[in-house]
């Protein structure tokens, strides 16, 4: 029986707050993987963006990592990365995922080989695979005249790969189709359907607190979200 490859699954994104259909689509891509057969998830990555992003109504970055932190803590497989949220600039989602690999490499497992006296990857030791999630609302910024690079659009699924969670409203296939880059790498894609549709905005969330309950009681805790 052919053994699966592992997958350790990235999510860029404000963040702003971290919700349950943030998490919901950790799960319904990890379904997803798993179904086909060849992948085994073993990991999810949240990186909320750097504060220079510029989005309206965008709150400090340790505050978005701190909920994010406390929304994870019942969660055994996906955690929180605040490398992206720490750096000077504003980073683009391809250097992002650069960083992320280097430290999966580095982080792999070393023996000891008896020819070189060094050490090095064991045969027996899978690389994972790292791949961005998404939604297909992101996926459609791939369309966005000027708003991509087109040598990072193809570095991203090339090399990484990704998992687009569907929703109502969005054609994803369809944008995959219409971009020749998306087209040639279409091997690389995979489309998750979210059996459970849901139009909530981000604005609505942050008034009704549609959040896991870290989250929820940080928010409240420190009015982060009411400050004027």
């Amino acid at each position: 029986m052919k053994s699966r490859i592992p997958v350790v699954l990235l999510a860029c994104g404000s963040f702003n707050p971290i919700t349950n259909m943030h998490l919901r689509l950790f799960e319904v891509a990890r379904d997803h993987l798993h179904q086909t057969g060849r992948y085994q998830v073993i990991g999810g990555i949240i990186s909320p963006v750097n504060d220079n992003y510029g989005k309206k109504d965008l709150v400090s970055a340790r505050h978005r990592v701190a909920m994010a932190r406390l929304a994870l803590q019942t969660s055994d497989w996906i955690r929180v990365d605040s490398w992206e949220s720490e750096q000077a600039q504003w980073m683009e989602t391809v250097k992002v995922l650069r960083h992320h690999h280097s430290e999966l490499l580095r982080s792999l497992p070393q023996m000891e080989d008896p020819d070189q006296g060094s050490a090095s990857s064991p045969a027996s030791t899978a690389v994972p695979e790292l791949k961005l999630l998404c939604g297909a609302d992101f996926l459609k910024t791939f369309q966005t005249p000027s708003l991509w690079k087109d040598t990072h659009i193809q570095e991203i699924v090339e090399k990484f790969g990704l998992v687009c969670v569907t929703r109502a409203g969005h054609d994803p296939k369809g944008y995959v189709l219409d971009s020749p880059i998306l087209q040639r790498y279409q091997d690389q894609i995979h489309l998750a359907r979210e059996p459970v549709q849901n139009e909530i905005s981000a604005t609505y969330v942050r008034k009704r607190y549609l959040l896991q309950g870290g989250a929820k009681v940080c928010i409240t805790r420190m009015d982060i979200y009411h400050r004027g």
